[in-house]
């Protein structure tokens, strides 16, 4: 959700590419909120933070995006980059109806568009990148 907001709201100022620790599956109801919010995420592919770093690639900025409970698994990326973390639920750890489970990711994925939104502004601000 994050990689998609910064890439459809930062257009042109920013380039977002994500990962995880390991390789897992899209969610099905993630993708789902994400095109009620007007973003489509159908055709991403889940990749693996080590794709990333076996390539050589670096970045200006690492933003985790973690849950709480699995905050000291978040990668960590070497060399000059500001590094940021964010932690929000799980959605592929919750419970409840499919409805209940919609309803919570909803606002989970507006609580990633207001950060990203805050990023944005914050990283055009002079000093910000020092």
């Amino acid at each position: 959700m994050a990689e998609a907001f910064l890439n459809e709201l930062g257009k042109g100022s920013f380039m977002a590419e994500s990962a995880g620790i390991e390789k897992g599956n899209l969610n099905a109801l993630v993708v789902k909120s994400m095109q009620q919010a007007g973003i489509d995420i159908s055709g991403s592919r889940t990749k693996e933070v080590a794709e990333f770093i076996k390539q050589g690639k670096t970045y200006d900025a690492v933003i985790t995006v973690c849950d709480a409970a699995n905050a000291e698994r978040c990668p960590v990326f070497p060399g000059k980059t500001k590094k940021i973390a964010w932690f929000f639920e799980d959605p592929s750890a919750l419970q409840g109806t499919e409805e209940e489970k919609l309803q919570k990711i909803a606002l989970i994925r507006d609580e990633i568009k207001a950060a990203i939104s805050k990023f944005i502004e914050a990283a055009g601000q002079p000093g910000y990148w020092k």
